[in-house]
């Protein structure tokens, strides 16, 4: 399914960690991570298909990170209203709730042919759109 996102991971002294995902066929997703530049500990990639993104949360949970406290998620999906904030809780990446947005869920699917859908980040004064729930139906992760 062709959909645009954008994934931007900061953590703290994380060079090293990072530094396999930023070179090319890397073997991890259809994208290589750059470096934002600057004295910024972060990384950005840009995804124009859903399934080369699933999995990526599960997989930077995995990293060896110098200071998890400090690594943060960054996804913008084409559909959502702004970038969700997923940090590390536990050794997982969890979504930090937004004031004024929230994730909105499709039906799960009949089958696991297609990969999971990430959902909608939306702001609460719109209408929820037809269809979409608060509720995940949706059981495999979409990141």
């Amino acid at each position: 399914m062709s959909r645009n996102a954008e994934v931007i991971v900061l953590a703290h002294f994380a060079d090293e960690v990072m530094k396999p995902l930023t070179q090319p066929g890397n073997g991890m997703w259809d994208g290589t991570f750059a470096p934002l530049g600057g004295s910024i500990y972060g990384w950005f990639v840009e995804f124009d298909h859903v399934r080369p993104r699933t999995g990526l949360l599960k997989f930077l949970e995995t990293l060896p990170w110098p200071n998890p406290e400090s690594v943060q998620v960054l996804m913008h999906d084409e559909e959502d209203d702004c970038f969700g904030l997923w940090m590390m809780r536990d050794g997982v990446l969890a979504e930090v709730p937004l004031p004024g947005h929230r994730r909105l869920h499709p039906p799960a699917p009949a089958s696991d042919e297609f990969p999971p859908d990430p959902g909608l980040l939306w702001r609460t004064e719109k209408a929820i759109p037809s269809g979409y729930s608060t509720l995940r139906q949706e059981q495999r992760p979409a990141w």
